[in-house]
């Protein structure tokens, strides 16, 4: 029977161990942690004692500031002026139900439709108009991902040999599609014109921007036509076809060469996909020329609109949104409504806690304890 010994722990944490069967030597790992002051959790530390004399003023400082804060928000939103049109055409009396009903991807003449509306305030400064869908939901996990952003950042391999992630819309018999995929095949394609009505009754184009309404990092970044600065975007996308839904190619979604092809904005704005089944996405900016002027003045106008893009089959609706902004954004009351309620729950927590410190305070709970 072979005997062996243990040493003493060395300070690197190992035991060595002598003797043994064939009278070497060896060192085990030792499991227990360095003697270091944070594995053995003898950091310095700072642990808060709650008493009523911090936790009431926090209670009370928290509604003080989120109150007035909430309050400011919550005007701000308000003198936001938007106006909401409709234009599905589920009513018979709408002008737009011809076109709701009748209307599919399939058809190859669009229809067109007329709604008058009128503007009870005008619109002072710059106005956003949006156009909105429902009950669409661009945040399903397959319909996000059937996308090739190679092939939307210019890469000609891509461009010809579309990712897996885009079937079934890769290709078109033994054509690549571009822009590849189920976001691309669904853009919002309606045509939207806004005119002014004067009181002799004759019809005035309201001017609107197409460009500017992307954002930078997309239109400079992430977007770029294949072929690099051909401007012959026609030979670039030789080769390929249009998605299955659209009724013209890429290349032909304007006649300015700075919108063509996959630098479109309204193509990357519809790109950039929305996180709820109800959204709105900007369509055209309507900017103010005279200061003296309002953009949008009151009056009646008309919505002038080539109806191009089906809902019924989803149960969806559409509509047109103009808006007016501010340094908070859109018209957005929530963000306000939210700042007052938990200012206004702390205020009366603070109150409460008062009222009990007060009254329960002063007694002294504390019992004397024997030695």
């Amino acid at each position: 029977m072979m005997a062996s010994s243990y040493n003493a722990k060395d300070e690197d944490g190992h035991i060595t161990v002598t003797g043994g069967p064939h009278g070497g030597g060896g060192t085990l790992k030792n499991k227990k942690p360095d003697n270091t002051a944070f594995k053995q959790q003898r950091l310095p530390a700072w642990q808060p004692i709650l008493t009523a004399g911090t936790v009431m003023p926090a209670f009370f400082v928290i509604g003080l500031l989120f109150i007035p804060i909430g309050i400011g928000l919550y005007v701000t939103s308000n003198n936001i002026k938007e106006y909401e049109v409709d234009y599905t055409g589920v009513d018979m009396s709408s002008p737009c139900f011809n076109c709701s009903q009748n209307f599919s991807w399939n058809s190859t003449i669009p229809c067109t439709c007329t709604i008058p509306f009128h503007l009870d305030q005008p619109f002072e400064s710059n106005v956003f108009m949006y156009y909105g869908l429902s009950n669409f939901y661009q945040n399903h996990r397959r319909y996000v991902k059937s996308r090739d952003d190679s092939q939307l950042n210019g890469d000609m391999d891509s461009l010809m040999s579309p990712s897996k992630e885009c079937e079934p819309y890769a290709r078109n018999g033994n054509k690549p599609i571009a822009p590849c995929g189920a976001i691309a095949n669904s853009m919002f394609n309606d045509t939207l014109e806004l005119f002014y009505i004067d009181p002799n009754g004759t019809k005035i184009p309201i001017t609107m921007m197409k460009q500017g309404i992307a954002w930078w990092t997309d239109k400079h970044v992430k977007f770029r036509n294949p072929g690099g600065n051909n401007p012959n975007l026609t030979a670039v996308f030789q080769g390929t076809t249009k998605p299955v839904n659209w009724h013209r190619p890429v290349y032909e979604l304007d006649s300015d060469s700075e919108n063509n092809g996959f630098i479109n904005e309204d193509f990357i704005v519809w790109m950039r996909t929305a996180a709820l089944p109800t959204f709105r996405k900007l369509y055209r900016i309507i900017q103010k020329k005279n200061n003296m002027m309002p953009t949008l003045a009151r009056g009646n106008y008309t919505l002038d609109i080539v109806y191009n893009y089906p809902v019924r089959s989803f149960e969806g609706r559409k509509r047109m949104i103009l808006s007016t902004i501010s340094w908070m954004g859109g018209k957005n009351p929530f963000l306000g409504i939210a700042y007052i309620t938990v200012g206004s729950v702390c205020f009366f927590l603070g109150v409460v806690l008062l009222i009990i410190h007060h009254k329960y305070g002063n007694r002294n709970n504390s019992a004397d304890i024997p030695n």
